[in-house]
């Protein structure tokens, strides 16, 4: 009998564990897929993989999309994100600061967090401007690349940053190298300073400005952003920044006078 029970057990979580693979392929893909992809990419049987996702399009999580039996993401994954965004004080605050800083601004807003050894969007908000700079929200990107990077390891010392960071994420798309070293000290100087701004390291024509959220322990526990153009004026450039570091310090949760980072 205790063995039935294990075996259940064990197609149980096996189950979950593939129903979990399709959502994260899914997500990477960010585009509909072919059951015969599917099944390839999560090393699945064709009758598993099919009663998994038809449990699944059965609560709306996933759906039929395009030809070729392909699925995607259902309009339930809409419902539970917007739960989750308003259930978390957080997020739900961030969601205003970030419609109120592209609104106020003009430019392109974010909300950013770590997601293991990644730095990825929460929220984006696209400014006014008719070339629109955007970031995809979910696409988890090397830390090294981003401003907001500097600041949600700046806790870190620099053997700390050299065990978390894998080493070829210091390595951008154009296949320039940033020196780890470099790296540390600007994570030490944004630290000080209280806000990281970086330019030319994805694109060669933004600049980014990112201001830390600060939690109870004092650490960036995520970031608010602006993507502008390089050539912003240096005037304008330090308006903005004011902006933001208002509406980081209105997020943080480090009580009145408490040291950031």
């Amino acid at each position: 009998m205790a063995g039935v029970v294990s075996r259940e057990r064990g197609s149980r979580e096996r189950g979950i564990d593939r129903a979990v693979a399709i959502l994260e392929h899914l997500q990477a893909r960010r585009a509909p897929v072919r059951m015969g992809e599917l099944a390839k990419a999560i090393g699945a049987p064709r009758s598993t993989l099919y009663e998994i996702v038809g449990r699944l399009t059965a609560a709306g999580i996933l759906e039929s999309a395009g030809e070729g039996g392909a699925v995607f993401f259902g309009r339930a994954v809409h419902y539970y994100a917007q739960t989750y965004v308003a259930g978390v004080d957080l997020l739900s605050r961030a969601r205003r600061e970030v419609l109120g800083l592209a609104t106020e601004t003009g430019e392109t807003a974010q909300f950013c967090m770590l997601d293991g050894d990644k730095y990825v969007v929460m929220l984006n908000e696209p400014g006014r401007r008719t070339f629109r700079i955007t970031s995809e929200v979910g696409i988890r990107l090397p830390i090294p690349w981003t401003a907001s990077g500097r600041l949600l390891v700046a806790h870190l010392d620099a053997a700390g940053i050299a065990g978390f960071i894998p080493a070829e994420d210091f390595t951008l798309p154009s296949g320039e190298r940033i020196d780890p070293e470099e790296f540390v000290a600007e994570t030490e100087a944004a630290r000080a300073r209280g806000y990281a701004v970086t330019q030319e390291l994805v694109d060669r024509f933004t600049r980014c400005l990112a201001a830390p959220v600060i939690d109870r322990d004092g650490r960036a526990a995520a970031t608010v952003c602006l993507v502008t153009p390089l050539d912003t004026p240096a005037e304008r450039q330090g308006a903005l920044l004011d902006t933001l570091l208002a509406a980081a310090r209105r997020l943080s949760l480090a009580p009145p006078g408490a040291v950031g980072l």
